[in-house]
This record gives C-alpha cells, structure tokens and sequence, in this order.
C-alpha cells in the first residue's frame, strides 16, 4: 500500500475521530473527564493543520482538518454550556495561553506567505515545525487528566473516539513517513502514543464497572439473616 492510501486512509479516519464525542458531548450532554485544554487544543491543532494543508495545497489535511475543526468547536461548547464553573478566565488560562501561541504562530505563517522573499512552502514548514513540536503539548493533558485523577467521573469520554484517533495516527505516522513530512509523521506517533495510554486507561477502569451492584435494604438484610439463624447456617 503506498503513502498517499494510507493518506487517504488517515482522512478518512479522521473525519469520524471527534463525532463519537460528539454525539455523548451535544446530544447526551455528558462531558465528566473532558480535559478543556485537549478541548481547546482541539480547536487550535485543526485550525493550525488546515492552514498547513492550504499553503501547500494538500487536499487531504485540508479537508479532514476542517472536519476536525468544526467537531472540536462543538465539543468545546458543550463543555462550556454543561459545565459553567469553566467559562471564567481564571480557569481556561493556562490552556489558553498555550493555545494561544500555537494560534499566533498559524497568523505568522499565514501572514509571512503573503512577503513577496517567503515562499508558502517554506511558510507551511515554519508552520509545520511549530504544529510538530505543539503536538507534544495537545498530547499531554487528556491522558495527563486521567492520570492524575484516578476517582473522577469519565461517562463524558468515548473510548470509540480514542480508538479511532489511535488508527488515524498510525495511518498518518505512515503516510507522513512516506510522504517525507516530518511534521506530520512526528504530530502523528505524539498522538499515536496519546490515544493508546487514554484507551488503555478507559479499559482498565471501565471494566470493573460494567458490573453493576444492586443494593439489598437493610430490612432485607435482617430477614435474610435471621432467616439463615432459623436453618442453621
């Protein structure tokens, strides 16, 4: 199979990751274990991806990416509308500065294409290498989240979400290795590497839970034991 199938592949991937998280996030309301910065990055990777693929004509980012963009948009309200204490400054702030950057370095790139001594090409390999190295940053905080907080609510996550993201960035890993990007193939084993320790995570805990307990009321509890007294037992 050449790179550009598994280019193809890795779109095709990528336009169904985030719409699982989108059906439990805005149709089901449930947002428990979303991180907001992976919330926010999810917004401003495929904003900064989008432009990657514009600036050197690459209808495959182009296209997935804007799919991404607009799913990582409504999840980003969802979790804003179900969970109020997040709207404030003060709690989006770390996040948002680091999101920033990446931001102002899509508005560098795109602005610096437009010189007359700057090519888009080399433009979109600015731009890749700050995306490259953000990827790292957009990987950390969900499996960081869970990790630090081994008791909180996760009904919010869809692990169907972080199964597809795994296969989409393996195809990519691929298609970025073939193609001769690193950017792309550097941003995809970060995000390989993310998916797979939040799915094994989701797996470990959720597993346990699928049994569910049935509590006995106490006045149950007393018949019974007094029923076992009566036979012996």
């Amino acid at each position: 199979m050449s790179a550009h199938a598994f280019g193809f592949l890795g779109a095709a991937l990528s336009m169904f990751i985030a719409w699982p998280q989108v059906f439990l996030s805005c149709v089901r309301r449930r947002t428990g274990g979303l991180s907001p910065a992976a919330c926010l990055f999810a917004v401003t990777m495929p904003a900064g991806w989008l432009t990657y693929g514009l600036l050197i004509g690459d209808r495959i980012q182009v296209f997935s990416n804007l799919l991404n963009l607009v799913s990582g948009l409504a999840v980003l309200l969802a979790l804003l509308i179900t969970r109020p204490r997040l709207r404030s400054v003060r709690a989006l702030r770390g996040a948002a500065g680091i999101t920033g950057t990446v931001l102002f370095a899509i508005c560098v790139a795109t602005a610096s294409a437009v010189l007359p001594q700057v090519t888009a090409t080399r433009a979109a390999a600015l731009l890749g290498t700050v995306l490259a190295v953000s990827s790292f940053l957009s990987a950390v905080p969900q499996p960081l989240a869970l990790l630090r907080n081994r008791t909180q609510d996760m009904s919010g996550l869809s692990p169907m979400r972080f199964r597809l993201a795994a296969a989409a960035n393996g195809s990519w890993l691929v298609y970025g290795l073939g193609a001769g990007q690193p950017a792309v193939w550097a941003s995809a084993l970060v995000g390989l590497g993310s998916a797979l320790v939040v799915c094994a995570v989701l797996a470990t805990r959720r597993g346990p839970a699928t049994s569910t307990a049935i509590a006995t009321p106490p006045w149950r509890e007393s018949v019974v034991t007094r029923s076992l007294a009566m036979s012996g037992v």
